[in-house]
């Protein structure tokens, strides 16, 4: 995935908050579904083709005040998830 790739959420995909600490996203499209935490729905809220992974990891530095030396890394490997599921694409900027 290209630096300038912004992820973007599937616009068919249902976010269900639960109580305070958990939710249920749901592809309708596949069935799939994917229980987050805050922190997966704070970068769920994100995918708005706008930001990078990158902006996105420094938002949630910001938002969370504990942020494990991994979370660049766990953060790439929970989209590239979401994306293998069909939750999400990706925006690419300046292809030719």
């Amino acid at each position: 995935m290209p630096n300038s790739a912004k992820p973007l959420a599937n616009p068919i995909a249902v976010l269900r908050e639960e109580f305070d600490d958990w939710a249920v996203l749901f592809n309708p499209d596949t069935a799939e579904a994917v229980c987050l935490d805050p922190v997966g729905v704070a970068v769920w809220k994100r995918l708005d083709g706008q930001r990078t992974l990158e902006q996105i990891a420094r938002d949630l530095e910001d938002d969370f005040s504990e942020v494990p030396a991994t979370a660049a890394q766990d953060l790439r490997a929970f989209v590239a998830d979401l994306a293998r599921d069909g939750f999400i694409g990706y925006e690419v900027t300046g292809a030719a």
